[in-house]
Order: C-alpha cells, then sequence, then structure tokens
C-alpha cells in the first residue's frame, strides 16, 4: 500500500550560512590635500672647527649672533703655535746659511780641480754636500710655511654671512683638531623640514606643496620638494623631507613651526574600508563581496591607493552598492554562504 511504506530519507542540509560583518562600498573622492607639521630650517649648515688643536682663549660670538664672511668666531692660544714657528725660522735661516756655506765650498773646488789642486772625488762630495743643503734648505720652507699656516689656523674665522646656531666651545676649553666650536646657519635659503608617511610619497613629488607658518598661518609659502629619504626611520616608519621655500621672506625665522600641505594632483573616487576587510593570500589584495541574490563569497581583486591608520582606500575593483565583507576575511573561503550583519560605521 502506497500509504504505508516508510517515509523518504530526509535531504542533507549544508552548513548553516555563516554570519558576517559587512559594509555596502560607497566610492567618495579622495582627500585632496594633506598637512604635516614642520621645522623652518637653512638649506646649508656649517660645522666650524679650528685646523689645529689648543686652548680657546676667546669665543668672540653667542648663539643667534650675525656673522660675515672672514669674521673671527673664536681664537686660540698662540704661545705653543708661535714657538713652533720661531723654531721653524731657526731652522729655515740655518738651512739656509748652511747653503751658502756648501755652495761657496762647490765653487771654490771646481776652481782647484780646474787647477790641478784638488781630486774629483773631492769635488763629487762637495757637490754632494751641496745638494744635500739644498734639501735641508727646502725641507725647512716647508715647515716654515707649516708653521706660519698653523699660527694663523689659531683665529677660526666664518666662511659665510650667516647666524650662529649653537656653540661648543668655551675660553679655556681644550679643543681638538676639527672639534665643533660652532655651527652656522646660512640665511640665503630656507626650507621645511618634516618627517611624510609612505602613503604621501606620491602627493609630496607632484610640486604642489605650499608652507605656511603657525605665527602667520593667513600667508602660503609656495615650497617645492628638494630632498627625500630613500629609507624611511625604522622607529617612525616615516621619510625624511626638506621643502624648500621659494619666496620666503624676513618673517620666516629658523626654527620656526609650520605647516606643508600637500595637494594631490587629482582626486581619485575610492572606497573607504577597514583594514581587515583586505586580505592578500599571495596573488595581491582582495576582498570578498557578498552576491546578493545567492549569498556567496567572491574573492575581488582591487588596487589599494592608500593606506591610513584604521582604513585602506580602494581606487578599483568596487562599484557603489556592492558589498564587501569587513571582518575574518582571512578564515573565509570563496563560495561560502553567509548571513550579513551590517558593521557600525
Amino acid at each position: 500500500l502506497s500509504g504505508c511504506g516508510d517515509p523518504a530519507p530526509a535531504e542533507q542540509a549544508g552548513p548553516p550560512p555563516r554570519p558576517v560583518q559587512v559594509i555596502e562600498v560607497s566610492l567618495r573622492p579622495m582627500e585632496a590635500h594633506k598637512t604635516f607639521v614642520g621645522v623652518i630650517r637653512a638649506r646649508r649648515e656649517i660645522d666650524l672647527a679650528f685646523q689645529v688643536g689648543g686652548k680657546v682663549s676667546q669665543r668672540l660670538v653667542s648663539v643667534g649672533d650675525q656673522v660675515k664672511a672672514g669674521q673671527v668666531i673664536a681664537v686660540l692660544d698662540p704661545k705653543d703655535l708661535s714657538l713652533q714657528l720661531e723654531s721653524a725660522e731657526a731652522e729655515f735661516a740655518a738651512a739656509t746659511a748652511n747653503l751658502n756655506q756648501t755652495s761657496a765650498e762647490d765653487a771654490r773646488y771646481r776652481t782647484l780641480t780646474q787647477r790641478g789642486f784638488a781630486s774629483t772625488a773631492d769635488l763629487d762630495r762637495k757637490l754632494v754636500a751641496k745638494e744635500e743643503a739644498v734639501g735641508r734648505l727646502e725641507r725647512a720652507r716647508r715647515s716654515l710655511d707649516l708653521a706660519r699656516n698653523q699660527l694663523a689656523y689659531a683665529n677660526l674665522s666664518s666662511d659665510v654671512d650667516g647666524v650662529v646656531m649653537s656653540v661648543s666651545a668655551e675660553p679655556g676649553q681644550v679643543m681638538t683638531s676639527g672639534q665643533t666650536v660652532v655651527r652656522i646657519a646660512r640665511l640665503d635659503e630656507k626650507e621645511a623640514a618634516v618627517a611624510l608617511p609612505e602613503t604621501a610619497l606620491a602627493a609630496a613629488r607632484s610640486d604642489l606643496a605650499s608652507v605656511t607658518l603657525w605665527a602667520d598661518p593667513g600667508h602660503a609659502y609656495k615650497a617645492r620638494l628638494r630632498e627625500l629619504s630613500p629609507q624611511a626611520d625604522a622607529t617612525s616608519r616615516t621619510y625624511a623631507a626638506r621643502f624648500s621655500l621659494e619666496d620666503a621672506d624676513d618673517r620666516v625665522a629658523l626654527g620656526m613651526t609650520a605647516t606643508v600641505t600637500l595637494k594631490a594632483p587629482h582626486a581619485a573616487d575610492v572606497a573607504r574600508l577597514p583594514l581587515s576587510a583586505v586580505f592578500d593570500r599571495g596573488a595581491g589584495p582582495r576582498v570578498f563581496v557578498v552576491d546578493p541574490q545567492t549569498h556567496a563569497l567572491s574573492a575581488r581583486p582591487v588596487q589599494i591607493a592608500a593606506y591610513t591608520s584604521d582604513a585602506a582606500l580602494v581606487s578599483s575593483g568596487l562599484a557603489t552598492g556592492e558589498t564587501v565583507v569587513t571582518m575574518g576575511a582571512q578564515t573565509l573561503e570563496p563560495g561560502r554562504t553567509v548571513r550579513t550583519v551590517a558593521a557600525a560605521r
């Protein structure tokens, strides 16, 4: 009888849909500019040092002083250097007298040899003595020049016009050759020094930068990237950059705090997604997109325009209105059926 048989086994049910948090894609223009805080610096800062060692007898400038090229900055005690010069002068005088004597002996023996009163060997010895005297005089001349230079080095002069940024020597202090005495900053070229994250490097190279001073925020100076570190700082993961101020005036003082504004050459439409929505399993960045009909997942390749501290800015691969999984992407697989839960925005 048809009604008396055992009931047919029910179809085996698949795994229940997994609940996932999702967000609806919304494409919006990427932020057109970024600002960073920097400090006004001189493009060229020069460390001045004595070329000889000795005790500092005078320091003639202080921090903030304006200096001119050729102006004496500091002076060493010249006693030892003066003694060295006197010794070199005495040696030069002795070498000169010795050469005069050996030259006269050489000339006399040449005459005696021609008359047969001296042998050729005697003449050769006098010639050798004269040549040795010439070499001694040359060495003495070089030593004298060196001693004069070293005495002149006791006066440390500025090579450029500028302002004293720091001092590292006081009267009575013994300095070694090459040890910094003062740091001079040239005032002809000023820059804004700033640390940039990697997401700002493209905008930094676009030549659309400007600088404003905290002391005068109403005036913007056109700036151009002059120097960019090739490697990020190991701690901050930022790149040291220097922007030249092309129209800097007297209002721009060294050490002032400045705001560097970087303008992007064009503002692309991007989707702002949580960092947890993006995954990369070796084939480039992807996100999971939920099919609105079947609720199945598909792994969609995307292009990331930039990363921020809490988001990835996706510039291609997604369309407005699509649904993207925001959490747990690393544990999901394509084709899995899910139950969507809207993420808090």
